[in-house]
């Protein structure tokens, strides 16, 4: 992929976050970087006083110094900011933020020489990465600690992931045949502001999120037909009467899921039931405002992606340098906050059709609990607890983590976005969904077990066959943490996406 500073998709970003997929910059970016370069130079040169060139940080804003310490001042900002806390970033997240940071970079708004920024491709092209704490960031000026960890190991200190190792930064990047660069003026402020820590992590989580809302619908498709209930509430009149974009992709998907069903037949005479379930009736609404929210949110890490974080921003056409805060992390932290809403309201309407399927007073007909022999055996009963524990954990999380604001810096810092705790709790409440969703499709599989010999919808029969792939029918009872398990990593590898 060459980068020069264009919007990344999502898809472009898990595509190099999951595999060996390698970056360059583009000559384009390269030139642009160069002449931003340039004018930092030329203020060295003349001695201006410009912050985060020869001055202090943050509160310190207003220390001036002096010309032989510039390359020290940049050199111990990184050492100094790299105080994050907790367990590492995975590897998916470290190589995602270390390509956004390389495009933003690419932009030529950050006084970085591009040699810089070629060691910092190169890093993730040889899968040099960096050991990056996921805590310690409040999110302005942008992701801090993560980004000086980041920048930590592209100077040659601090650890990284090389080889299947965790080691010495210095170590791996001789081994990988690559020289840390001096830092010189500005640059250590160029690699440590920006949005790329929460970016990354709530990114990818928003990727998780879109998948599962594709998932609901298969899921839900399945239990609509173990419940033997209807998809009239899905005709196309009906969606077109409120023609939200995801409510109307959402009644496809269902109505396309459930054709040739011979189950929906057996009952379309005679079936004394007016109307379904709400967790039934109205999953394009539901699972549709779900969709609607994760494009939203789609199109502002879209923007994001292509967007200069850092300050001050320099502009060369000009040679003006431009002190502002294009680093706070408002617009995506609000974004997962707003993702992590809706996709608990998905686990609310899923949690709900499996106690539909387990409930012998919602079930229409099933055995309770879905069990061979009820009383001897529990069947799912602990099954949808299990889910109602999901529920409540991804409620808790559910708190937005953007309406809370700490103080920093002395003062100056006086409003942050708590942008990297909202992606972090939205990335838990995908785990929580996928293992309830998995749920769900196990309980849906062992509906449709007592409807045979009829067959459900193509695409429902499709994904039955899936969740039996990995999952034998419940003939009596056995421990079902294993089969969650399995569904949810079939979930996570895009078993269901193509249904």
């Amino acid at each position: 992929m060459e980068l020069s500073g264009e919007k990344l998709a999502l898809s472009e970003i898990a595509a190099i976050a999951y595999t060996g997929d390698k970056i360059q910059i583009a000559a384009s970016a390269r030139k642009r970087m160069a002449a931003s370069r340039k004018v930092i130079d030329d203020i060295v040169a003349r001695d201006t006083i410009v912050y985060g060139v020869n001055t202090g940080f943050g509160k310190l804003a207003d220390v001036r110094i002096a010309h032989h310490e510039i390359e020290a001042l940049q050199l111990n900002l990184v050492r100094s900011h790299a105080c994050g806390i907790g367990s590492p970033l995975s590897e998916p997240e470290v190589r995602a933020m270390m390509l956004l940071r390389a495009n933003v970079l690419a932009l030529g708004f950050s006084g970085i020489r591009p040699e810089v920024v070629d060691l910092l491709c190169e890093m993730l092209n040889r899968r040099v990465h960096p050991v990056v704490p996921e805590k310690g960031s409040v999110g302005a000026s942008g992701d801090l600690a993560p980004l000086a960890h980041l920048a930590l190991s592209l100077i040659g200190e601090g650890e990284v992931f090389f080889d299947g190792k965790r080691m010495a930064s210095a170590d791996a990047l001789k081994r990988a045949k690559l020289k840390p660069p001096k830092l010189a003026a500005k640059e250590g402020l160029a690699l440590l502001n920006g949005t790329q820590a929460m970016h990354a992590v709530g990114g990818l989580s928003i990727l998780r999120a879109q998948r599962l809302a594709n998932l609901a619908d298969v899921a839900g498709a399945m239990t609509l037909e173990g419940l033997r209930d209807t998809p009239a509430a899905f005709d196309s009149r009906l969606q077109n009467a409120r023609p939200h974009a995801g409510q109307t992709a959402a009644a496809a998907h269902l109505r396309a899921l459930l054709e040739k069903s011979e189950i929906r037949e057996s009952h379309r005479k005679n079936d004394p039931r007016v109307q379904d379930a709400y967790s039934i009736r109205c999953m394009p609404q539901v699972h549709g405002a779900v969709r609607d929210v994760l494009a939203h949110c789609e199109e502002i890490l879209a923007t994001e992606s292509a967007s200069a974080t850092d300050n001050p921003l320099v502009f060369a056409k000009t040679g003006d340098v431009i002190s502002g805060g294009n680093f706070h992390g408002a617009p995506l932290a609000m974004a997962f906050d707003y993702a992590a809403i809706a996709l608990i309201d998905l686990m609310n309407i899923g949690e709900r059709r499996i106690d539909r399927l387990t409930n012998p007073d919602k079930s229409e007909g099933l055995p309770a609990f879905l069990a061979r022999k009820p009383g001897v055996e529990s069947g799912f009963m602990i099954a949808q607890v299990a889910a109602a524990s999901l529920v409540n954990e991804a409620r808790v999380l559910g708190h937005p983590a953007s309406i809370d604001n700490v103080t920093t810096s002395g003062g100056k810092e006086d409003h942050v976005s708590m942008g990297m705790t909202s992606a972090s709790k939205l990335r838990s409440i995908v785990d929580l969904a996928e293992n309830l969703f998995a749920i769900e499709l196990l309980a849906a599989a062992e509906a449709l077990e007592h409807r045979h010999p009829l067959k459900a919808g193509r695409g429902v029969e499709r994904a039955f066959k899936l969740v039996r792939q990995v999952a034998t029918p419940l003939r009596s009872d056995r421990p079902l943490s294993g089969d969650i398990a399995k569904v949810a990593e079939q979930i996570r590898a895009g078993k269901f996406d193509e249904l």
